[in-house]
C-alpha cells in the first residue's frame, strides 16, 4: 500500500512520455501505483529499476512521487521556514515545489513570514499533509540529560494550568512548571535553561533560573534596578500578594522575599510603610 508523507522504495512498472509510474510490485493495480513526473526521473532509469521516493499530494490532490529530499517526513519534527501567510494558513517550505500548509488552528502563535517554526508532519481529515506546531506528542523523552545539566530549548506552547512547554535541542519534551514559569514567555522563544528533574518517563523538569543562591542575586539586582527607575520607590513590600508582586516584578513571592532580604542585609534599601525605598 502506497502511504502518503513517507519515503518508500517502489519499482518501476510502466514509462510514459511524461514520466514513469511506481509501485511496490510489477503485478500492482494501477490505483496502486504512483507518477513520478519525467523532470524528477533520474537519467538512465528503466522499467523494472527501484527508486526511493517520498510520496506527498500534488496540487489537485493526487498522489505523486518525487526523487527530491523533504525536510520533514511523516510524524518527524522539523523546524521550517515560513514562506508565506494567507487567508487560510501558513505555507512553509519543506524542499519540495508544492509548500506546506500550516492551518491557523495548528498554530500555538500567529507567525509571520521570514521566521522559523518547529513543527509536526500529519495527516488531517481530508488525507492531507499538514504541518502544526502541537509537536508534544511527537518530541522524544530519551535525553541524554539529567539534573543539573544546561540545555537550550524552544517555547513550543503555553498551557497556564501546566506551564511552558519546550523541546530541549528541537527533539526532547520539557517543562517549565507553571510554578516555575517566571517572567513572560511566548512560542517561539530560545531559552537557556537548567534540568531540575528527570521524571519516571524521560521528561525533563526545567527552569530557566539559576539555583537559588545564584539566581537571588539577579533577582536582587534586578529590584534594585526596578526601585531606581521608580524614582527611588516601589509601592509595596514582601507582604503584598503573590500576585501583585507576580505582575510588577516578574517574581514569585518567595524569590522576591529573598532578594529583598539580601538588599535589606547589604543595606542599599529600606521598608517603610508599606513601600521598598532606596537607602
Amino acid at each position: 500500500m502506497l502511504e502518503i508523507g513517507t519515503k518508500q522504495t517502489l519499482t518501476i512498472v510502466k514509462t510514459v512520455d511524461f514520466g514513469v509510474y511506481l509501485a511496490k510490485s510489477s503485478a500492482s493495480r494501477p490505483a496502486d501505483q504512483v507518477l513520478l513526473p519525467a523532470k524528477q526521473v533520474p537519467e538512465g532509469t528503466k522499467t523494472g529499476d527501484i527508486l526511493e521516493v517520498f510520496l506527498y499530494l500534488d496540487s489537485q490532490d493526487r498522489p505523486i512521487a518525487t526523487t527530491r529530499e523533504p525536510r520533514i517526513t511523516l510524524g518527524e519534527i522539523a523546524l521550517l521556514p515560513v514562506k508565506e501567510v494567507t487567508r487560510i494558513g501558513a505555507f512553509l517550505d519543506w524542499g519540495l515545489e508544492k509548500d506546506l500548509l500550516l492551518p491557523f488552528h495548528e498554530q500555538t502563535k500567529r507567525v509571520n513570514q521570514g521566521e522559523e517554526v518547529l513543527v509536526t508532519l500529519y495527516l488531517d481529515k481530508s488525507q492531507r499533509l499538514c504541518a502544526s506546531m502541537k509537536v508534544y506528542h511527537q518530541l522524544s523523552c530519551q535525553s541524554p540529560y539529567k539534573a543539573g545539566d544546561m540545555v537550550e530549548g524552544r517555547v513550543y506552547e503555553i498551557i497556564d494550568n501546566f506551564g511552558v512547554f519546550v523541546a530541549v535541542d528541537d527533539r526532547y519534551n520539557a517543562l517549565i512548571p507553571r510554578q516555575e514559569a517566571q517572567g513572560e514567555y511566548k512560542p517561539g522563544d530560545i531559552l537557556s535553561l537548567r534540568v531540575t528533574k528527570v521524571q519516571e518517563d524521560g521528561k525533563l523538569s526545567v527552569s530557566a533560573r539559576k539555583k537559588a543562591y545564584l539566581q537571588m542575586q539577579d533577582d536582587a539586582d534586578h529590584i534594585l534596578a526596578r526601585i531606581t527607575s521608580s524614582e527611588g520607590s516601589l509601592p509595596f513590600d514582601d507582604k503584598a500578594s503573590p500576585e501583585l508582586i507576580q505582575k510588577q516584578t516578574g517574581l514569585s513571592k518567595n524569590a522576591f522575599k529573598r532578594a529583598v532580604g539580601r538588599l535589606l542585609k547589604e543595606e542599599k534599601i529600606r521598608i517603610k510603610d508599606g513601600h521598598i525605598l532606596l537607602k
